[in-house]
């Protein structure tokens, strides 16, 4: 037990000072476990081996584990159809009369959604959102990017699937104890600390929250450069029939029309009584985020893209389409002195040779309007250019161009947008009625996503995060040896010693607090699976429910407000948020003492203690 307890020490140090690598400590611990109990095996009476390899490697076998990395799946195939974009565009379209009002509003939305998806996607999905509104508003985004992270860690603790925290300690529960714990067994409770968590996260986090900026030209912060696009107006273009009205296009949402050549005609804004006709060519100016919406959901648009076939004269399908699954966007830059500097716009997708095709280009200098089909490219110009992910790996092994690898990023497959929020609602409605344990419900919807072409296998392959699969392995193992060899029990009986004539409710809240403690040290899944056998050792000695000290113990577990690494969203607003360290101690060490006094005064009359 004391080797145990060194071992666990000695893994928390080491996840803290994180001088190591997370996965390269976690399988050192696990491999020590087995060593340990290998060459000193802990028996019973009966001279039999207690804990066995197996038991210790059990934790890389969980279904608690195999449910989160099917969640992570799930969402990522959500994202890649483009399934949480629609929502997305519709506030930040009523955001531009109340960008304050979609700011509160975009926090409140992320708190319910967390309940039943994994908190990460969330918060990569409205980070864009906030970030627009707060240039609207042109205020400090540190005063909004935390307590996004704060709200999507409050919902997560209303339903069994709203963390992985949650499924960790059922998991737990349910192996030590033989109960369950149901989709909505823990939302009221729950629900009170995300009421109490949002009221100071609107009222009073504001007056904690730094009120520094970036700069603008911080590569956190998203930019709104626009590429130009040689269109040529096809039988299925949905620009046909747009008439100017003041010089503009007013029913053309995003795009910029920058010039129309109509046979020798050339029309340059301000444009006047001028209606798109087929045939017409034009160039737009757009930002990429709405080339990629584009691309995703008006295919015709923009296969109608001038490329070496038209320059070649062969007649170009009206009926084409450029998009199939699996395709990408990355920006390259020209290279200097080399093929493309210098080389008109309609022979660069020649000089490329990968098969790729050029959507637009980000010009150094100013265009020359008076002519559209001899662009001519220089060096430093930025090229947005589409195709799959073989092309773009041949592509980097072009010499004419820099590749800009940070930019390469899939294209919304939103044909399949449908088919991922049926899999995600099938998951939820089968998990929340009892009629399939999540394990399986998570399972089958991550292979669902699969064979339904939402998501690609390396794409689902890349949702695995490894630190996930070691860290839970690992805490898992931990926490086996921890009940094996009597430790959870000797912790247990110590705590109930120190508060030994307190009542339940006391020690109730002082497992709160520890719980919170180590939860903003460790890891919040690691904390949870070392805390549960304790959990329900200390409602053993006491006589209460097992649940009791259980879903306290999800709440505690949850309470990761203090530190940026204390949860991942906290991390992915660490950036683009400008937060130090102390920011995080500032604002969430109030919320943490908050969240205790209130748990402390509501579960003693909730589970009438």
């Amino acid at each position: 037990m004391l080797l145990t307890f060194a071992v666990i020490f000695v893994g928390i140090t080491l996840y803290v000072s994180d001088k190591i690598p997370m996965e390269i400590t976690s399988l050192s611990i696990v491999i020590f476990l087995l060593l340990l109990f290998h060459f000193f095996p802990y028996e019973n009476i009966d001279k039999t081996a207690v804990l066995s390899s197996r038991d210790i490697l059990a934790g890389f076998a969980d279904p608690a584990l195999f449910t989160i990395i099917s969640l992570l799946i799930v969402g990522n195939g959500l994202l890649a159809t483009g399934a949480l974009d629609a929502p997305a565009r519709f506030m930040i379209r009523f955001g531009r009369t109340r960008p304050k009002v979609v700011l509160y509003c975009s926090l409140v939305i992320a708190l319910i959604i967390s309940g039943f998806l994994n908190d990460t996607p969330v918060v990569v999905l409205f980070i864009p959102i906030m970030i627009t509104m707060i240039k609207k508003l042109k205020v400090s985004p540190s005063q909004y990017l935390m307590p996004l992270s704060f709200v999507a860690i409050l919902g997560g603790m209303t339903t069994l699937i709203g963390s992985s925290t949650n499924l960790l300690v059922a998991s737990g529960y349910q192996s030590l104890s033989n109960s369950t714990l149901g989709f909505f067994d823990f939302t009221i409770p729950g629900a009170f600390l995300a009421g109490v968590g949002v009221f100071y996260i609107f009222i009073i986090a504001p007056l904690l929250l730094p009120n520094s900026n970036p700069e603008e030209e911080n590569e956190t912060q998203i930019t709104g450069k626009q590429f130009l696009v040689h269109l040529v107006l096809r039988n299925n273009s949905s620009l046909i029939g747009k008439h100017a009205k003041g010089g503009m296009f007013p029913g053309i949402s995003g795009l910029t029309v920058q010039l129309v050549k109509r046979g020798e005609d050339v029309f340059l804004p301000p444009f006047d009584d001028i209606t798109l006709t087929r045939g017409d060519n034009i160039i737009i100016a757009a930002t990429r985020s709405k080339l990629t919406r584009l691309l995703a959901t008006d295919n015709y648009l923009l296969s109608s893209i001038k490329n070496q076939a038209e320059s070649e004269g062969e007649p170009v399908n009206s009926q084409e389409k450029i998009f199939t699954r699996g395709q990408k966007l990355v920006e390259a830059v020209i290279a200097p002195s080399q093929a493309l500097d210098g080389a008109m716009l309609k022979n660069a997708a020649l000089l490329l040779n990968q098969g790729c095709k050029i959507i637009g280009v980000q010009r150094r200098t100013r265009m020359n309007r008076s002519s559209i089909e001899d662009i001519r490219l220089n060096a430093g110009d930025t090229l947005l250019v589409h195709g799959n992910h073989q092309q773009i790996r041949l592509l980097r092994l072009n010499k004419n161009i820099l590749l800009m690898e940070w930019s390469l990023k899939s294209i919304p497959n939103t044909k399949d947008m449908w088919k991922s929020l049926a899999i995600f609602a099938a998951i939820i409605i089968t998990s929340a009625t009892g009629y399939m344990p999540i394990s399986i419900a998570a399972l089958t919807g991550a292979l669902l996503m699969l064979l339904s072409g939402c998501i690609s296998l390396r794409k689902a392959f890349q949702s695995i995060n490894a630190k996930i699969f070691f860290l839970i392995g690992a805490a898992l193992a931990m926490g086996t040896a921890l009940h094996a060899t009597g430790g959870a029990a000797y912790i247990a009986m110590n705590m109930i010693a120190m508060l030994h004539g307190y009542s339940v409710p006391v020690i109730l809240s002082c497992f709160f607090l520890l719980v919170t403690l180590m939860t903003n040290i460790l890891s919040n899944n690691a904390t949870a699976v070392l805390f549960t056998p304790i959990a329900i050792n200390v409602a053993a000695e006491l006589n209460v429910d097992p649940y009791i000290f259980v879903t306290t113990l999800i709440f505690a577990a949850n309470c990761s407000f203090a530190t940026p690494m204390g949860y991942q969203t906290n991390l992915l607003v660490l950036g683009p948020g400008n937060y130090k360290f102390t920011d995080f101690m500032k604002v969430g060490i109030p919320l943490i003492l908050l969240l205790w006094i209130s748990y402390s005064i509501f579960a003693p009359w909730y589970y009438g203690l």
